[in-house]
């Protein structure tokens, strides 16, 4: 039997099998071959693309203001303040463009008149293939949200940059993708 050919990393597996499924994650055990030669375990969470989306509005008087969600993460046990974001279990192969537009209006009803997409980010890359996609959503206009059920205790507020940023520095905000999402908006110095 021929050995498998390593992967970029110097990783070879030696077989693979699905622990776990359901419609929105897939944990899959694979059993490798490091690039020591030494075999070993390893676990990995497959989970679709998603999009996480700053929503940057202005106040009447031109400073900029942010739109929050807050919701209840069953896995952590706590509310957390974040961007509006998410995935389509139901359409795993929808445009990152068209996942961004269609998780603003459904979190806050907000429509964004402009979406510029900023970049990519992983989520937990040393456990997971989920790949994120940042966007900054400008131009906004107020509409209906249209929450699935499992968000109907979310709550959506829009706020000063400054009260976001001390938010951050008071850690009330502490969900990863939020920070990383504003910090690659931040250092393109597109706020």
């Amino acid at each position: 039997m021929t050995a498998p050919l390593p992967d970029p990393g110097g990783y070879s597996v030696l077989s693979s099998r699905i622990a776990y499924e359901n419609p929105w994650t897939r944990v899959r055990e694979d059993i490798i071959r490091r690039p020591d030669g030494k075999d070993g375990l390893y676990g990995v969470v497959e989970r679709g693309q998603f999009a996480v989306i700053c929503p940057l509005g202005r106040t009447k008087d031109g400073k900029p203001t942010l739109t929050l969600v807050n919701q209840y993460r069953y896995p952590v046990r706590e509310r957390l303040w974040e961007f509006p974001m998410g995935m389509w279990e139901t359409q795993p192969d929808a445009k990152p463009e068209d996942l961004a537009a269609g998780e603003l209006k459904e979190e806050t009803g907000l429509i964004a008149g402009r979406m510029l997409y900023v970049g990519p980010v992983y989520q937990g890359a040393g456990y997971s293939t989920q790949k994120g996609h940042i966007y900054l959503a400008t131009e906004l206009t107020q509409d209906v949200a249209e929450r699935e059920q499992t968000e109907q205790d979310m709550l959506c507020t829009t706020l000063p940059l400054e009260k976001f940023e001390d938010m951050i520095s008071n850690n009330e905000i502490i969900c990863m993708v939020t920070l990383a999402a504003f910090g690659l908006i931040k250092a393109k110095k597109l706020i």
